[in-house]
């Protein structure tokens, strides 16, 4: 009787375990990146940024979370902290690597630059981050 018991219960949980739902996130909405130079751009503020970082574009295709994950105050926020830091640090080329600080970023915070410019510039920076064990600001990257 025991037996039948147990059995019966676990036939009733491996049921459940089959037929309970799992919510899968569709990633259908992040765009696939194609090659190692990636161009950002705005065409209404005739923005563009241009990335040049061999393994980016695999990283972005792996590791990104989609379009709208995060708000656009978000990444401006992420953004703004992250591009003075590094700003500075390009400045400061004999205290930091100055290969990996080469040029500074023209990134103003009273000028819009759309949800792609900074969705884009947040994934790259994150990268960047991660990639060369570096800690642009207070905020930890992630993933």
């Amino acid at each position: 009787m025991k037996r039948i018991f147990l059995l019966l219960t676990a036939l009733f949980f491996i049921l459940i375990a089959c037929t309970a739902s799992q919510d899968k996130k569709s990633f259908d909405d992040k765009p696939k990146l194609e090659s190692d130079t990636i161009r950002i751009s705005n065409e209404k503020l005739e923005y563009e940024v241009l990335i040049f970082d061999v393994g980016f574009s695999s990283w972005f295709n792996s590791f990104a979370k989609p379009r709208n994950y995060y708000s656009q105050s978000y990444l401006e926020s992420r953004n703004r902290v992250w591009v003075l830091e590094w700003n500075r640090r390009a400045m400061l080329s004999s205290q930091y690597n100055p290969n990996l600080y080469e040029m500074s970023i023209n990134y103003e915070q009273n000028i819009d630059y759309g949800y792609e410019v900074n969705y884009m510039l947040y994934n790259y920076l994150v990268y960047f981050q991660l990639k060369n064990n570096q800690k642009l600001g207070g905020f930890t990257p992630r993933i």
